[in-house]
């Protein structure tokens, strides 16, 4: 190889070196920046979720402003469901009779008037011969009135009427039935037999008879009760109820997620011998028939209220990594995780210390679907979306 040439290749050479000197020089500029630009959007994929508003509807989402409250204090404590006794009725027989047929079951709905119980009497039976006897001889007696028979026998054939029907009526029979008995005149109708009715509406609670039976007088037959409005008997440690009145809010629940709302209307004054514990009477519309008699219920009763502040609906927190948080939606449609630092929880609500201010908008519902996106785009499988 000669001079000229060996100076060429050394030449090249050198540009070459020059030329890989360059690419690495450009790629040491580069490569930082394209991994700097991949990481500041791996960033952006776990630390935001991005819905749409009909993304948001169809997923379950729904938001609210956070705004400063005031909150009840309350107090919770057991109690049981039992028969409204204002609103109640026991049908008992006020002589011996058998029971000749029954007109109603165990929770049928009655009306006020509705036959219940047909019964039988002797006592019935004598009784109602008596008006029928004791009608005739008013009738006659005043119809040739007060110039014709003596005064006595006039008096006497009143009083005399009155006292049967009064009899009849106070061994079972309405009074119309009674006027209707005694202005029949017929004797054929003095059987005994009779119907107890309904005193009021309501639904039948017990029916502990069968037909046949005979029946002693004060022996309960049909408890009725109208259970649209009923009764919650609470039990509380008598210096915790310092602050509770008749007129208190209260509520109460079965299972500690649906509630019905009531009012104190009474405080026992004397303490439960045993349990050494003082009884609450908490009235509770129940219209919709949720709670029955026996039922075993949570009693929450407002004792005051707070001064404002920050808090949010219980079911808008989770935890995160250990932490409470909440959503929070920004621009309509992105939502980011935010740590707080929670207070006291009173009643559906919990208090907020830091982390979030008035007006910032949470999600209130969702709050699973969104935090299932959140650790999905945590596992690298793209935008939340």
């Amino acid at each position: 190889m000669n001079r000229i040439d060996r100076i060429t290749n050394v030449k090249n050479h050198m540009n070459r070196s020059r030329m890989i000197w360059a690419i690495c020089l450009c790629l040491a500029v580069i490569v930082p920046v394209f991994a700097q630009d991949s990481d500041d959007h791996e960033g952006e994929q776990g630390d935001a979720i991005e819905l749409t508003l009909e993304q948001q509807r169809a997923a379950g989402v729904a938001v609210q402003s956070v705004a400063a409250r005031a909150l009840n204090e309350t107090l919770r404590v057991p109690g049981e469901v039992v028969v409204n006794a204002y609103r109640s009725s026991r049908v008992t027989p006020r002589i011996t009779a058998q029971v000749a047929a029954r007109h109603v079951r165990l929770g049928d709905n009655v009306k006020a008037g509705q036959t219940l119980v047909t019964l039988s009497s002797v006592a019935m039976a004598e009784a109602q011969g008596a008006l029928i006897i004791a009608d005739r001889e008013w009738q006659r007696v005043k119809s040739l009135g007060r110039e014709t028979v003596s005064e006595r026998r006039y008096t006497e054939a009143q009083v005399a009427q009155q006292q049967a029907l009064a009899a009849v009526v106070a061994y079972g029979l309405t009074e119309r039935q009674a006027a209707a008995l005694a202005k029949s005149g017929d004797v054929s109708k003095a059987t005994g037999v009779f119907d107890l009715l309904s005193p009021q509406a309501g639904v039948v609670l017990q029916d502990d008879f069968i037909v046949g039976e005979l029946i002693e007088p004060g022996r309960v037959l049909i408890d009725i009760t109208d259970d649209s409005v009923i009764w919650v008997e609470a039990q509380a440690v008598a210096n915790r109820l310092a602050e509770v009145e008749p007129g208190s809010s209260a509520r109460v629940s079965l299972d500690g997620d649906t509630w019905h709302v009531g009012t104190v209307i009474q405080r026992h004054h004397r303490l439960d011998e045993t349990t050494r514990t003082q009884g609450l009477r908490i009235e509770v519309d129940n219209a919709e028939d949720r709670l029955h008699p026996g039922q075993f219920v949570e009693a929450e009763i407002v004792t005051g209220t707070r001064a404002p502040m920050v808090a949010v609906p219980n079911q808008a927190i989770t935890l995160i990594d250990g932490a409470s948080s909440v959503f929070k939606r920004e621009d309509g449609h992105e939502f980011h995780a935010a740590a707080i630092e929670t207070g006291p929880t009173i009643g559906d609500w919990t208090v907020v210390r830091a982390g979030l201010v008035e007006g910032d908008d949470i999600a209130i519902e969702g709050i699973f679907h969104l935090k299932s996106l959140m650790l999905k785009s945590s596992l690298g499988e793209g935008h939340a979306h």
